[in-house]
């Protein structure tokens, strides 16, 4: 549901000037708008001490914004791509026919894939959406954009982030097309990059229809059998119990130039590294709203300090080592992503959060499901899990992915963003790690504490990185090692903060 200044917004201009989100090819050259990285520090890692009072301060300040923020606020995941509009609410908000949006072509996302190796043959799990972009003029793009940007007018933006803030929002608002058929077609012609363990798949070229059409999201989903089909050389796919080599397909969606990405056939066993990406493999500040929405939609997605060469130095040297990234980004956002990673983290497939998880509970929740949907897909495979202490879902997630399934969790890496980022107020939960071997997990400060851990060894703690875990709430929501300040004594910045992400909720 739109509120009303959203609405008022949409209305206000009567000027139709039709425009085309900006290629990424036409865009002038970026201005250097990046939130550095974190200066690396000394501090070592200690955790803080648990916050008695955080649910009664927290709920006080944050009763009057409503309960879908009190929720994210709560669980410490202030989401600010939160409840965007879908489908025929775009076309009515932007007075959009049917007839003009009939004759916008098709396009669909579709997301880097893994496959599988059963008795049965080889098994690809494809998703993604189907969607069009409308026509929307750049005055109302900018109005549309200004949404997002807190304290921030898009004129006020370098010509280049202005127009990173406009393809941002002309990919929010698009129309998904429900009930539509997808049929995918492999090929076998894939640039691997020269990661070692993968390889362009020999054979596997082949046409193959989804089975269910698209949900009224416009998403798609389904296993997809691949047939044993031979190469230009006559020779056919490698079965998954015959290799230890990752092989590759070209996909792409029939009837559009869109629809283009990467299946991945992961054999049985060996590595995978999951990793999130928010703050951990990119600068983007989730915790502060105006940061966040900034460094996402007008500023240029950067690294994380030098984590690009850590994961570039495991995919040269870990053998067979499968990466998969998880966001709980939405789909309409998710290209901007898919962009950053492969320009500058090795290749892998890719979920995010489908549209039909959108309230606050399915959002906390979507994390569990994909990374069960993974496990249970590769049951003899190890996994190192990669994140940081910002989002509640990993915290809970990944100790309980450990315990769920002890001989398959080979490590959790956990970057522990207060020690590096002094504006992170958040508290977070380390309850769920009681228990676990301490040689299997590690909170870590900046990338380099990874260096000379041999992953293929499964070497998961540096003993020079000092821990000094308590399991409980970690009262980071405050800034102090000791315990909670006095009420009288806390900044009024986190006052401020609060309603600037209630605000961003509420408009978004």
């Amino acid at each position: 549901m739109f509120p009303s200044l959203l609405l008022f917004l949409l209305s206000a201009t009567t000027t139709w000037t039709p425009v085309s989100a900006l290629p990424a090819d036409n865009l002038p050259p970026r201005d250097p708008m990046i939130t550095p990285p974190p200066t690396p520090t000394a501090v070592i890692i200690q955790q803080r001490a648990a916050v008695s009072e955080w649910d009664s301060y927290v709920g006080s300040i944050v009763s009057g914004l409503g309960t879908s923020v009190s929720s994210y606020i709560a669980s410490g995941v202030p989401q600010f791509f939160q409840d965007l509009p879908t489908g025929t609410a775009v076309e009515k908000s932007l007075g959009i026919s049917d007839s003009d949006l009939a004759a916008k072509p098709t396009q669909v996302l579709n997301l880097p894939a893994y496959g599988n190796w059963t008795d049965a043959g080889w098994n690809v799990f494809v998703h993604g959406n189907v969607y069009k972009v409308p026509d929307i003029s750049e005055a109302k793009l900018d109005d549309l954009a200004n949404i997002f940007l807190i304290d921030t007018d898009i004129h006020d933006l370098p010509p280049s982030s202005q127009a990173q803030a406009r393809n941002m929002t002309a990919s929010i608002f698009v129309v998904q097309q429900k009930d539509q058929n997808v049929t995918i077609s492999f090929t076998n012609d894939v640039e691997t990059g020269g990661q070692t363990g993968t390889v362009n798949a020999p054979g596997g070229a082949q046409e193959i229809r989804v089975q269910d059409p698209t949900t009224d999201q416009g998403d798609f989903a389904g296993w997809l059998k691949l047939a044993d089909t031979t190469g230009q050389n006559g020779t056919p796919l490698i079965a998954g119990n015959e290799t230890d080599k990752i092989q590759s397909l070209n996909m792409h969606a029939k009837g559009t130039d869109s629809g283009n990405a990467t299946a991945y056939l992961v054999p049985p066993t060996g590595i995978t590294i999951i990793s999130d990406i928010d703050d951990i493999l990119r600068v983007t500040k989730i915790w502060n709203p105006k940061e966040g929405l900034l460094n996402s939609f007008a500023r240029p997605f950067t690294p994380w300090m030098n984590m690009p060469s850590h994961y570039a130095h495991w995919a040269q040297t870990v053998p067979n080592l499968h990466f998969h990234y998880l966001t709980t980004t939405p789909e309409q956002v998710t290209r901007n992503y898919m962009e950053f990673i492969f320009a500058n983290y090795p290749l892998g497939s890719f979920d995010t959060r489908p549209l039909n998880f959108s309230d606050v509970s399915a959002t906390l929740s979507i994390r569990k499901h994909l990374l069960d949907l993974v496990f249970e897909t590769f049951p003899q495979r190890k996994f190192v899990l990669i994140g940081d202490t910002t989002n509640s879902d990993v915290m809970k997630a990944y100790p309980q992915l450990a315990k769920d399934h002890p001989g398959q969790v080979q490590c959790i890496w956990l970057r522990n963003t207060t020690a590096t980022d002094a504006t992170f107020r958040f508290p977070y939960d380390t309850k769920g790690f009681e228990g676990i071997d301490q040689s299997r997990y590690m909170f870590f400060v900046v990338p380099d504490d990874l260096t000379g851990l041999d992953v293929s060894k499964g070497e998961c703690y540096n003993q020079t990185v000092r821990q000094n875990v308590t399991f409980g709430m970690q009262a980071s929501l405050f800034g102090s090692s000791s315990g909670v300040a006095p009420l009288k004594e806390r900044s009024s910045t986190w006052v401020a903060l609060l309603v600037a992400l209630g605000a961003a909720m509420v408009l978004s």
